[in-house]
């Protein structure tokens, strides 16, 4: 086991790198799938507490973190000391990833196995990462770019945005946060969305095939696909639904008191 202590700017090779863990609470993180030797890069530094790096040749785990902030700790973190970080750290793009940050902006970019990203207020962004991936915020933002595997969200507050997405799998929920998703539906995609009060926007390609369907308790529904037909008109019994195409896709969006809104974009 080789261990660093950190308390300025500073740059460190590493062997492979199967599983990396890293937490810092403010400043930015970018977290990089790169072909070449892993690597950290700490371009800035302001703490009291140093970070503390450690790398396990034969587990092949990187840790970048500080001493009392767990993985579980983070989202309950209270400590008003000042901590900025601003740091790269480059690994192979099947290795598996946990990212956390307090009120840090952090990208996530080109992961192909498993990758769990965590937040309290701090942004995320998901560039080109596919496979199997977690996200989880308190009132942080997260983004995801070009995603083409499984996306899990959670959140109190934050939003969520997905841009020219292709999921096998993708689910989120949040209590007040929006929910905006650009998306083509693999033939056995599946896609679920809850809110309780945040608004829900889906776009969809004009040819799509996939069973659809849209609630709402209080909030307004609105499609542009005529194929969809509104149920119900009774207080907390509304819903649009009904097949595109010829189905094989599923979309489920749900919220009590936000709106629910279906676009219909452009030929394929």
């Amino acid at each position: 086991m080789q261990q660093w202590t950190i308390e300025g700017p500073e740059q460190l090779t590493f062997g492979h790198v199967d599983a990396l863990d890293v937490r810092i609470v403010a400043g930015r993180l970018a977290v990089l799938a790169s072909d070449g030797p892993p690597t950290l890069d700490v371009a800035e530094f302001d703490s009291a507490s140093p970070l503390l790096v450690s790398y396990d040749e034969d587990s092949r785990r990187l840790s970048v973190t500080f001493k009392d902030l767990t993985w579980d700790g983070l989202t309950g973190w209270l400590r008003r000391d000042r901590r900025r970080t601003v740091a790269t750290l480059a690994v192979p793009r099947r290795a598996t990833v946990n990212a956390g940050v307090v009120s840090a902006s952090a990208v996530v970019a080109g992961f192909e196995a498993v990758t769990h990203v965590k937040s309290v207020s701090g942004e995320i962004v998901l560039d080109g990462v596919s496979g199997e991936v977690h996200a989880t915020t308190a009132s942080g933002d997260v983004e995801s770019r070009s995603m083409a595997g499984d996306l899990s969200f959670k959140s109190i507050s934050g939003d969520l945005t997905v841009a020219d997405g292709v999921p096998r799998r993708l689910r989120g929920n949040t209590v007040s946060g929006r929910i905006t998703a650009d998306l083509r539906l693999r033939p056995t995609g599946y896609v679920t969305l809850y809110t309780v009060s945040g608004s829900i926007m889906v776009r969809l390609p004009e040819h799509t095939e996939a069973d659809v369907t849209l609630r709402s308790t209080s909030g307004q529904l609105d499609s542009g696909f005529d194929e969809l037909k509104l149920n119900g008109g009774g207080p907390g019994n509304r819903s649009i639904s009904g097949r595109l195409g010829g189905g094989m896709a599923s979309l489920s969006a749900t919220t009590v008191s936000g709106d629910v809104t279906l676009l219909k974009g452009e030929k394929e």
